[in-house]
Parts: structure tokens; sequence; C-alpha cells
């Protein structure tokens, strides 16, 4: 966008790019200090009592004396990615319609460096927010080839660290804890399993 364009008005570039002209103007705001505070105590809560539902937690805070409801403590929680731990009905029943595959590294001997490596990503708690670390790991060596940090999910910081270690080491194995483990050929990941 050209805000100070000569011929082509704002409307006109909105217009020609498909974006809401209101999407201009638009800038986001972060959570303020309070909802911080409170996240930072729903985590610590959490990690407490993980088992702890939305209507728990909410009375939890009640009592500590903040002024929250269920639907804010949901909205929080989602946005966390924070999930009461019980036991849910069916979990251990297959969906007949899902293919299931090997677990490639079950029987596998990792006996040397850059034959497997693993990577994961997690989130920590800090003062006024949270970032996600991604990390890649040597499974013979337990050495950490490389790692980032950053405030967003976005795939970009993975990738990023992904593209950095291959560009030094080649595995033979790339596994992540979500099922998918994939034999590097060339520059080329093949077999990948998703699970």
């Amino acid at each position: 966008m050209e805000l100070n364009h000569e011929s082509i008005s704002i409307s006109r570039q909105c217009e020609l790019l498909g974006l809401n002209r209101s999407m201009l103007y638009y800038q986001p705001t972060g959570f303020n200090s309070y909802t911080l505070q409170l996240m930072r105590r729903l985590d610590e809560v959490y990690t407490e009592h993980p088992y702890y539902g939305v209507r728990r937690m909410t009375a939890c805070l009640q009592r500590e004396g903040h002024l929250v409801n269920e639907k804010r403590i949901r909205r929080l929680l989602r946005f966390l990615c924070l999930e009461a731990i019980y036991a849910k009905p069916n979990l251990s029943k297959p969906n007949r319609d899902h293919k299931i595959y090997p677990y490639l590294l079950r029987d596998l001997e990792i006996v040397r460096s850059n034959q497997v490596f693993s990577a994961d990503i997690t989130y920590i708690r800090l003062a006024h927010g949270f970032v996600y670390l991604m990390g890649i790991i040597d499974w013979f060596s337990r050495y950490v080839l490389d790692w980032q940090l950053s405030v967003s999910l976005e795939d970009d910081f993975c990738v990023e660290t992904l593209l950095r270690v291959l560009s030094k080491k080649k595995p033979d194995i790339f596994n992540v804890d979500q099922g998918v483990t994939s034999h590097i050929i060339g520059d080329t990941f093949e077999g990948v399993n998703p699970r």
C-alpha cells in the first residue's frame, strides 16, 4: 500500500488488493497487565491441579478475589492451550478409517551421531507473557543442535531452525513427537509418516 500515491486512491488500492479498508487502520492490541496476570495465575493453578476444568478454575480464581466468569476463563485456557486432564471416552478405540503407520524408530538401535534428529516445541512463561521454544537434538549424543525462541506460534521460526540445522548436518532420520518420522535422502524428505 502506498498511502500518498499520486493517482490511485487508498480505496482503490484496497479494492485492487481485495482488502477491507478498515484493516488498513487496524492496530492490534496486546493483553493488558491484568489479563497477563490472570494467564500467569491460570498456568500456575493448572501446574498444581491439571485436572481442574473451566468451572473449578473459575471458582478457584473467584475465591482469590478475581472478578472472572467461565466465559473469560475458557477463552484464556484455550489461548494457553491448556485442557483439563481427565479420562475421556473411547480413547483406546482407533478410528477404522485412519491408516496406521508403523513407528519407524521402535526397534532401531541408535549407535552414532547424525543418525536420528528430533524436534519439539514448548512454551515458557515469562513475567509479561509467553514465548515459544523450538529445539532440535541429536538422539545419540543428546546434544542440542539448534534452538530458537518466538513470541508467536507462526511456523516461520520452526522452519528457520530446521533449515539452519539441515544446512550443517543431515541425519538419516528426522523425528518429531506427533508421529512424523522422515528418512532424509539428499535434500528431500521421503517416507513422511503423519499419524
